[in-house]
């Protein structure tokens, strides 16, 4: 794929990002949290190094979004019963509330962008799903290894 294309397809996939984060915006949510407000719904109750794992972020960050989301009562922090210097969270019914609200407004808006398309455009949206679910796949792939690689590389002198 030539440097125009793959700068296209980044600015495409970040436009809908940002405009599908508004909806976590409207919860008073930052996209982290929304992110892991929703693994949590779908995944949980998940241990921190599951989450930290999960969402690609540094452990002090996670620390901070889930103090922030325990704190809007969204998720609750639990003692792992198998180790317990450890802890889990799971989502509050308050929680669960919030992210059925910005799952459907991201429905909404989507459904409704897409309704605008041609039927061409439509169709080749859904044709383009397959291989737009394995490019996910193989960044989040391609991210880790990264950020492994990173990890372990020997500090500079």
């Amino acid at each position: 794929m030539d440097n125009d294309t793959v700068i296209r397809l980044r600015r495409v996939v970040l436009k809908l990002a940002r405009q599908l984060n508004a909806a976590s915006r409207e919860e008073g949510l930052t996209p982290t949290q929304a992110s892991v407000l929703g693994i949590t719904t779908i995944r949980g109750p998940l241990s921190l190094a599951e989450l930290t794992e999960l969402e690609g972020i540094n452990p002090t960050m996670l620390s901070r979004v889930i103090g922030t989301l325990d704190s809007y009562d969204l998720i609750n922090r639990l003692r792992d019963p198998d180790d317990f210097r450890a802890a889990r969270v799971e989502v509050t019914p308050k929680g669960r509330a919030v992210y059925e609200r910005i799952t459907a407004q991201r429905m909404t808006v989507i459904s409704e962008s897409v309704g605008g398309l041609s039927a061409g455009q439509q169709t080749a949206l859904i044709e383009a799903l397959p291989a737009l679910e394995s490019l996910a796949e193989d960044l989040r792939d391609t991210v880790q290894r990264g950020r492994h690689r990173l990890r372990d590389a020997p500090a500079p002198d």
